[in-house]
């Protein structure tokens, strides 16, 4: 497949003109059209020839395109249904994709037999869509997202870092996530104000599954209490025995939510039982 097949910025633009699409900001509608770019998103989601892909956000298809090249079969999820001319033509003769038209977050996950999700996504929705991914569709091993910079962090965050929070403690009970890229927003149409990153997150096969509800609800209550320690912010939310818990968990009642990593909140939930 050449460059030019996979769609640049002008042949998009000519596309949307010519059925008279105006991309809207509330849709978050930028789409990736640098075919290096593409070329290495499918790379580094591993996409082989024996693979279903869900791929969220299709937008002009210029990513659909690489991405049924390489796989068996695409499922291209897109929210906007005044794209489907310009998906219709984009995508015309390639017969391994199908489309279907909806939100993700109203999608139900569990019908998607795709192992491997490949999505752009704007920043008011990435999170909880990957939240949601993981916790309601154990069939996906992997997920590989663009989103934007400082939300992409926060989904592969560490403890310690400015950007860790409760999107990365729920990702990090599910799955190991990390930011394996930078995009510049140049490789988008039209460009964002702002750069991405794309993050690979491969979800674990040791979850501690006998913990989930436990675990979400401390994560939750912790970081809903963020400048207080981990005592005071359970304690706020009528945990239980917190100092208990605390003590047969081997956590300091001192110190502050963002410094403990998921198998100190792992610890927590267990001990909360």
């Amino acid at each position: 497949m050449t460059d030019a097949e996979l769609l640049g910025a002008r042949k998009i633009r000519e596309l949307l003109d010519a059925h008279r699409i105006m991309l809207t900001k509330s849709l978050g509608q930028n789409f990736v059209v640098d075919p290096n770019t593409i070329r290495k998103v499918v790379d580094i989601a591993g996409i082989t020839a024996d693979d279903h892909v869900l791929e969220i956000g299709a937008g002009a298809g210029s990513l659909t395109l690489e991405l049924a090249r390489r796989a068996r079969r695409v499922t291209a999820l897109e929210i906007d249904e005044r794209l489907k001319p310009v998906l219709h033509e984009t995508l015309a003769g390639v017969p391994n994709v199908s489309l279907v038209y909806g939100d993700v977050l109203a999608l139900d996950l569990s019908t998607i037999d795709a192992a491997k999700v490949v999505a752009n996504l704007p920043y008011n929705i990435a999170a909880q869509t990957v939240i949601r991914i993981l916790q309601e569709a154990p069939q996906v091993s992997t997920i590989c997202v663009m989103t934007q910079r400082e939300v992409g962090e926060r989904l592969a965050s560490g403890p310690g870092s400015k950007t860790y929070g409760l999107t990365s403690v729920l990702v990090g009970f599910y799955a190991d996530a990390s930011v394996v890229a930078r995009i510049s927003r140049n490789v988008f149409f039209p460009a964002p104000k702002v750069d991405s990153v794309l993050v690979a997150i491969h979800r674990r096969e040791d979850v501690a599954r006998d913990v989930e509800r436990a675990y979400l609800e401390i994560a939750r209550a912790a970081f809903g209490q963020r400048r207080k320690n981990i005592r005071n912010s359970l304690t706020a939310a009528s945990i239980g025995d917190v100092d208990e818990i605390l003590r047969a968990s081997s956590i300091s009642p001192d110190v502050r939510p963002e410094t403990l990593d998921v198998n100190d909140f792992i610890a927590l939930a267990r001990a909360s039982r």
